[in-house]
């Protein structure tokens, strides 16, 4: 089935004009429910009724409305929207070009892909080279779907990507938060070893094909086995606790080890994980005493 464009226009680059289409670049694979009657299993449909006449109103009969004031509203149609500033809703009109780097990653949200259209495959072709090469992205402002965006335009292989971004007035301010000050007293001691950790966790290279929603498998397991009438046991919860400071040289020690093991087999440790092999941490007596307990047994929770 052919991807169904959902916006068509144009990247104005200076003076060029690259007409362009708009796909979505990514799809979501979450589990959908329906709503049941809990007493007979029965469908529930949502219906929608007019609060004036009280008929029920069908999709078509639909329009926009802004209330402006406790019960009156102004309707807009999709023409109303696009008479404000005609431009902006058939443009990814770029304003500037900045490193990636720059750009806080937070800012990111969706990504879609601009195909060239058969005109524009030149100048699309020449944008992306040059961004390439000069390891830019540019920054754009575009309207879909009603509302002004702020976006990136980035090289993705062959692709130009339009990635849509918040504003700086979306984003929550980390001041309204109380995260560790930046000179956070840290043992040197412990540093190492979870840079060691860190270490023997890194990979070359970051593969996506590697991690897959294995909840959702789960779930899907168990929505056929209890279709086939099945008897789900549902599991043992064990809520992780929080790393207690006393003890945390001890845990990131042991992290190290458990790490060590499941790397492939035969990799040699260079001189700072040998020596840190060596050396196990040291534990206190408070510490050893709350490790050694037996952890409470916990009842079982069905789902």
């Amino acid at each position: 089935m052919a991807a169904h464009a959902i916006w068509s226009g144009a990247i104005n680059f200076g003076l060029v004009t690259i007409p362009v289409k708009l796909f979505t670049a990514v799809r979501t694979n979450d589990l959908r429910f329906n709503f049941l009657h809990k007493k007979d299993d029965g469908r529930i449909y949502n219906e929608r009724h007019c609060t004036v006449c009280g008929e029920k109103v069908e999709y078509g009969d639909l329009v926009r409305g802004y209330e402006y004031e406790k019960g009156h509203y102004v309707t807009v149609t999709d023409d109303d929207l696009k008479a404000v500033r005609p431009e902006a809703t058939q443009s990814v009109q770029i304003v500037e070009f900045v490193d990636l780097d720059q750009i806080n990653p937070m800012f990111f949200d969706t990504p879609y892909y601009l195909e060239p259209e058969k005109k524009g495959r030149h100048a699309y072709a020449l944008l992306r080279d040059a961004l390439i090469e000069s390891n830019k992205v540019a920054i754009a402002q575009v309207v879909i779907r009603s509302r002004e965006h702020l976006a990136a335009v980035k090289p993705n292989g062959e692709a130009l990507v339009l990635e849509l971004m918040h504003f700086a007035d979306e984003l929550v301010a980390q001041s309204g938060f109380d995260f560790p000050a930046l000179n956070e007293k840290v043992a040197d001691a412990e540093k190492k070893v979870a840079k060691l950790l860190i270490d023997t966790m890194s990979v070359d290279q970051f593969d996506p094909e590697n991690f897959h929603d294995k909840y959702r498998e789960d779930v899907l397991a168990m929505i056929e086995a209890r279709a086939n009438g099945e008897a789900i046991e549902a599991p043992e919860i064990q809520k992780p606790t929080a790393t207690n400071v006393v003890n945390l040289m001890d845990v990131l020690q042991r992290s190290l080890e458990q790490s060590k093991q499941r790397r492939k087999a035969g990799a040699p440790l260079d001189e700072e994980e040998e020596e840190a092999e060596e050396k196990p941490a040291k534990r206190t007596a408070s510490a050893r005493k709350k490790s050694d307990g037996a952890a409470p047994k916990r009842k079982k929770s069905v789902a």
